[in-house]
């Protein structure tokens, strides 16, 4: 697979192809959070939110970790 970064054609791993697979996995069922979120009490979303922010690793450390050198 090639993929166009800046014009250029370059190579990608398998590895990085796996871990964009699961990128989009990820992205999907944050989806599935959006649409049932509505359906959901008030004190359900912040049990929900309470439950999201304890979990580690968060989407922010790894986007942190990804743009690091």
């Amino acid at each position: 697979m090639k993929i166009h970064i800046q014009g250029e054609k370059m190579p990608i791993s398998g590895e990085a192809i796996r871990m964009m697979n699961y990128a989009e996995d990820i992205a999907t069922t944050l989806r599935r959070i959006l649409i049932l979120a509505p359906s959901l009490t008030a004190d359900e979303r912040r049990r929900v939110l309470d439950h999201m922010q304890s979990l580690t690793p968060s989407y922010d450390q790894v986007v942190t970790t990804l743009g690091s050198k």
